[in-house]
């Protein structure tokens, strides 16, 4: 699969335009090269100017972490100690570092399909990360998982889920992919980052029929609620405007020191 993603989005309240340029590959076992790069072109809103080309890979590892990290504070159990991530590619990375700068998990494991990846995410990270040989075995017990992988059938299934658990579900971003199994999305509340994306996007969504309980901006605004002690998921997709008010915070910044 080769794909070229634009998304485009503007704001007047934050004087923003931008487009952000997806290249989204599946890559051989052991390629050095990220499955998602990215550019983020930021204009200036009244005459329609190029103001700065931005680094979208970066942007789009954070921005995504910071939402799944918004979703967790909001959905994960009272008391949460173990941190699961399946995965170990460039997603695991920003979200290991921004969930163990926010919260206090105990124990944090990670299973990849390719072992040394795994093995060297634990090595590179700062605190100690349990290497574990199969999903199962990562999950099981866990009360926060995160599935940043380029798995196209499910790797993670409900039975293996702790009643109460809250996952955040990032990769299968095609509506034929899947990495969540029909009994997980039919037996936990569903949250989305957008209704419109899930439903013309996510396999995971669309294949089960499950049916999507609330939008996470729904949750923020307080017309939803979060419901921490249900099984939860919340199927983030990525959304223009979350680049967009992230390559101007970036812009902004380096023009304060400029």
């Amino acid at each position: 699969g080769r794909y070229l993603g634009v998304m485009p989005a503007y704001s007047a309240a934050d004087d923003a335009l931008t487009t952000k340029l997806v290249t989204f590959y599946e890559h051989k076992k052991g390629s050095p090269v990220p499955s998602h790069q990215a550019a983020v072109l930021l204009f200036d809103p009244s005459n329609g100017s190029l103001q700065a080309v931005l680094d979208g890979t970066v942007i789009t590892a954070k921005r995504t972490a910071a939402v799944s990290a918004i979703a967790t504070k909001l959905l994960m159990p009272a008391f949460a100690e173990v941190l699961c991530i399946l995965g170990a590619g460039v997603q695991a990375y920003s979200h290991y570092d921004i969930f163990t700068e926010l919260f206090a998990f105990k124990e944090v494991r990670i299973w990849n399909r390719t072992k040394e990846n795994a093995v060297k995410f634990a090595d590179s990270v700062k605190g100690p990360v349990q290497v574990c040989s199969s999903p199962q075995e990562a999950v099981t017990g866990a009360d926060v998982i995160i599935t940043v992988t380029m798995a196209t059938t499910p790797i993670l299934f409900g039975d293996w889920v702790k009643p109460g658990a809250h996952i955040n579900a990032v990769g299968a971003s095609r509506p034929d992919w899947r990495e969540l199994d029909d009994g997980l999305m039919k037996n936990s509340v569903l949250f989305v980052d957008s209704r419109e994306a899930a439903l013309t996007e996510s396999g995971d969504v669309i294949l089960s029929g499950a049916e999507i309980f609330a939008e996470l901006g729904e949750v923020l605004k307080g017309t939803k609620p979060a419901l921490p002690e249900k099984t939860t998921v919340f199927k983030s997709l990525g959304m223009a405007v979350e680049d967009m008010v992230a390559a101007k915070f970036v812009y902004n910044s380096w023009s304060a020191g400029n």
